[in-house]
């Protein structure tokens, strides 16, 4: 059995590109000050730095792949380093700031955000989250997105929001499919190119908060749209075979 033995430099690259996953917990830190001290805009601070982490964990993967990680540092975990940056800035964050934001019916605060907790816990928790063609399988715990949404996109009100949160409580453990962004290899160049317009769209948005732009607000609403479409496609018109493809 032959023994690989990597050079310092690819052993550092590999280490960096842990070390970039983990600046994702530094940006989760940044979120929860701006949200603890309330300035004004303080939805605004808190939301880019939740956009950063994001923005994060979209390229670390690659990065990881190309650098061939696993392989070089055998006794380091970048998932699992994943998993927990991902829980803080997906589902313990977004949930603060719901309870921090005003945009529930006061006394259904505490339960929609324990809702929130508990459920996102559980879907991790869940065998194949992931599917064997690298959608995910459940509503993906992506709260900070319904947060953005809620807050900087649209105004439903207060308790349109609470049944979108019981909603998607719900749609976490309903088997249907979508898109990974980094990982699905079915239309990976437009689902990377919408995920691209997506991030590109919605920082204006907010450094325009609270004034609001209808294009980019009718940009961020196609890209959702986009995402949206895949999900139906991929659960209900995809034929079988292309699974294996």
């Amino acid at each position: 059995m032959t023994i690989t033995t990597y050079t310092p430099t690819k052993k550092a690259l590999a280490l960096g590109v842990h070390l970039f996953t983990s600046a994702g917990v530094v940006a989760a830190f940044m979120a929860i000050r701006a949200i603890s001290e309330m300035t004004p805009h303080w939805q605004r601070e808190a939301m880019l730095w939740l956009v950063l982490a994001l923005f994060i964990d979209g390229v670390d993967g690659a990065l990881a792949r190309a650098a061939k990680t696993k392989e070089v540092l055998p006794g380091w975990d970048g998932r699992a380093i994943d998993f927990v940056i991902d829980f803080l800035t997906y589902a313990v964050i977004p949930a603060f700031f719901i309870y921090q934001a005003d945009i529930l019916p006061e006394q259904f605060v505490l339960p929609a955000v324990f809702a929130i907790l508990l459920t996102s816990a559980m879907y991790y928790g869940k065998m194949g989250m992931v599917s064997d063609d690298l959608y995910f399988v459940g509503f993906p715990v992506m709260w900070n997105m319904f947060v953005y949404y809620v807050f900087f996109v649209v105004d439903l009100g207060e308790w349109a929001n609470l049944a979108l949160v019981i909603f998607f409580c719900i749609m976490h453990f309903v088997p249907l499919k979508y898109v990974y962004p980094s990982r699905t290899r079915q239309f990976r160049k437009l689902n990377i190119a919408n995920t691209a317009l997506f991030l590109l769209v919605n920082v204006f948005v907010l450094f325009l908060y609270p004034e609001k732009n209808i294009w980019l607000t009718a940009l961020a609403l196609l890209t959702l749209a986009y995402y949206a479409w895949m999900t139906v496609y991929a659960s209900f018109i995809k034929p079988p075979e292309e699974e294996q493809t």
